[in-house]
């Protein structure tokens, strides 16, 4: 069955109640993006008035010279919203998420290594994919833990049940920063969605009042996939634009039939039948 976009999926059939879901509060979001920069262009944005644009990148004069020269494009659009989020705060761990991380980099080391050219340890350090919130706590001198995730287009949801989980933990408070850029020219075919630049990051608490949830489940169903990355369009519920969005991630899982009067070594390899399930994904305010 296919969901018209625009139409929330409760809309086409009665759901079960999720197995899976957190919920928690924010007492803080910043974020930025070429020419989407505050409260009132993402309101446009959200609308469909305002497109991000291509290039541009913020100025990040919060960290200071000797370490921003070293903060790449993705680092500026992860550091620059984590600033303006934690403000005075201090020691707050940090989840930080991106799909692709620092590639740009890795690709100018390969390309380094194609030519036969010097390795560069700078670039190679700053290449990993913690090298973001490592510069950020460097810049900062935090000492709280920071975690890195990469999760596919799915780095919003799993950065936030990182986030969750430090709290079931014992954190009072977690720094969510989500960021990601446009692949470099030579991996472009292999983009999936619109390619995009953004950063945003927000200040995680236990569930008090305005009440965020994300839950998620595993159906046959289709949900119809909207053209942009998974981290926007939950950016459209964390800042009160939507009050729900369901998004459908990648297969997750695949039964496998064979028949039974085969042998063992008869069954392997041996597909009869196969239903492929969806992971969903649930974003909700105050529902």
């Amino acid at each position: 069955m296919a969901i018209v976009p625009g139409a929330t999926y409760s809309d086409h059939m009665t759901l079960r109640p999720a197995r899976h879901q957190v919920s928690f509060s924010i007492a803080q979001l910043e974020a930025w993006a070429p020419g989407v920069t505050n409260a009132n262009e993402w309101r446009e944005w959200a609308n469909g008035s305002r497109t991000i644009e291509r290039a541009g990148e913020p100025a990040l004069q919060q960290m200071p010279p000797m370490l921003r020269r070293h903060a790449g494009r993705l680092g500026r659009l992860a550091c620059s919203p984590a600033y303006g989020t934690l403000g005075d705060l201090r020691d707050v761990p940090i989840v930080f998420s991106a799909r692709y991380g620092e590639v740009s980099r890795s690709v100018e080391l390969l390309a380094a290594l194609s030519a036969g050219d010097e390795l560069s340890p700078t670039t190679f350090g700053l290449s990993v994919h913690n090298a973001v919130p490592g510069l950020f706590s460097m810049a900062r001198k935090e000492t709280a833990n920071s975690i890195s995730l990469a999760a596919g287009e799915d780095c919003a949801e799993a950065g936030v049940i990182e986030a969750c989980g430090l709290l079931d933990g014992g954190a009072e408070q977690v720094l969510l920063v989500v960021a990601d850029c446009p692949l470099p020219p030579i991996y472009e075919q292999f983009e999936d969605t619109t390619p995009t630049a953004f950063g945003w990051s927000c200040l995680i608490l236990p569930p008090i009042n305005d009440l965020v949830s994300l839950s998620w489940f595993d159906t046959d169903q289709i949900v119809s996939r909207e053209n942009e990355p998974g981290p926007l369009l939950a950016l459209k519920v964390l800042m009160g634009h939507r009050r729900e969005i369901y998004r459908l991630a990648s297969p997750v899982s695949q039964k496998v039939h064979s028949d039974p009067s085969n042998t063992p070594h008869q069954q392997v390899g041996q597909k009869v039948h196969s239903d492929t399930k969806h992971r969903t994904w649930r974003w909700s305010r105050n529902a």
